[in-house]
């Protein structure tokens, strides 16, 4: 009897070492790649092939910061890389292949720091995101010239599922810094957000236009790229919205007189500056880890005439997404609005990411927040 309980503990202690070193590939993955995977402990491990390398060393953006790796080299030529327990979300990453940056030849590419960037997924355990069986909208391709900028603008339109049997409202959506209108369908998973919310009718169908967030003409795209161009870029972009996009956007497909914007990081500036100098064009104003610009002490408000929301008669509804585990620059622009906002009474709601830094699944969570709060 004491043999056979003997026997059943080893087995119970190697099942649970066993599980604990199982990975899973990550859901970025080109189509018959294994790596990058990660285990139950939330750690990666990559396995990539530079046989004439000298030293391979794993970089990338803000959630990859704090994580530490080991690297081992075989006699094939395979690197492999693993790591500390990473954060939870969607994480850019590349390597440095003998000082130079390099993208993993195994996963899917993604447009961020201004350039295609591979990226990896820590599951969260949220299924919000993932494809269900329920019926599905669709994102099209469209574009429109515009006299602002001198040229073709392209955007992505995301139209619901049964999309034509009645008017709609529209949401006008801004990616952030270095990224373009592929953000929200690849990285941010828009498609599947809004399908499954509709299907569990948790909020109203609508339209959403995915606006690119550059808006220089030819002479404005040689300034030097900072903070005062980024301001001009934006106030282009409130011209285009209100006097070329929104009209374009209203004859073509059918809408209803309602309108939302919301955005994130650099796009949430964007959105404030347009939603709050057109508080009666719009109903609802999102801002996902805000930013603001160009602003001082004395002046916080500088280039966004956030007042405007005081003397508006509709007092468009206000929503603040952040992650838990941001920035402190970040935090303290989330301060600036909220202290505006308390000292003038202006109601407005507040959603902060569990865990998560400034990345995807903090704005992926802030548009599940938000489209269910609008159009009500």
């Amino acid at each position: 009897m004491q043999y056979l309980q003997t026997i059943s503990l080893i087995l119970v202690l190697f099942s649970s070492i066993l599980f604990s070193q199982t990975y899973k590939t990550s859901s970025t993955v080109l189509p018959g790649k294994e790596f990058p995977k990660i285990d139950s402990e939330r750690k990666a491990e990559f396995h990539v092939y530079f046989p004439e390398a000298k030293s391979v060393t794993l970089d990338g953006g803000d959630g990859m910061k704090s994580i530490k790796s080991a690297v081992s080299k075989d006699k094939n030529g395979f690197w492999t890389i693993s790591t500390t327990p990473m954060e939870i979300g969607f994480h850019y990453y590349w390597f440095n292949v003998d000082g130079q940056r390099t993208n993993d030849p195994n996963t899917q590419l993604y447009f961020g720091y201004s350039q295609p960037t591979s990226g990896i997924e820590i599951p969260s355990g949220e299924d919000f995101f993932m494809e269900k069986n329920v019926k599905h909208g669709k994102i099209i391709d469209d574009s429109l010239n515009s006299k602002i900028t001198k040229g073709k603008r392209n955007f992505k339109v995301y139209l619901p599922p049964g999309y034509g049997s009645k008017k709609l409202p529209v949401l006008y959506l801004y990616h952030g810094t270095g990224e373009d209108i592929t953000g929200w369908e690849k990285q941010g998973y828009i498609l599947n957000i809004l399908d499954n919310l509709f299907a569990e009718k948790k909020a109203h169908e609508m339209i959403i236009v995915m606006d690119y967030g550059v808006a220089l003409n030819p002479e404005q795209e040689k300034m030097p790229d900072n903070y005062p161009r980024t301001v001009l870029s934006s106030k282009n972009l409130d011209i285009i919205v209100t006097q070329e996009l929104i009209p374009y956007i209203e004859k073509k497909y059918k809408t209803s007189d309602k309108r939302a914007i919301a955005g994130l990081s650099r796009g949430s500036y964007q959105a404030m500056l347009i939603g709050v100098s057109h508080p009666e064009t719009f109903s609802a104003i999102g801002a996902f880890s805000p930013v603001i610009y160009e602003g001082t002490e004395a002046d916080p408000f500088k280039e966004l005439p956030i007042k405007n929301l005081l003397k508006s008669k509709k007092k468009p509804y206000f929503f603040i997404g952040i992650g838990e585990k941001e920035d402190v620059l970040f935090f303290k622009f989330n301060e600036v609005l909220r202290n505006f906002l308390n000292q003038n009474n202006y109601s407005y709601f507040e959603y902060k990411s569990p865990e998560t830094r400034h990345e995807w699944l903090t704005w992926r969570r802030s548009l599940y927040q938000f489209t269910q709060k609008i159009f009500k």
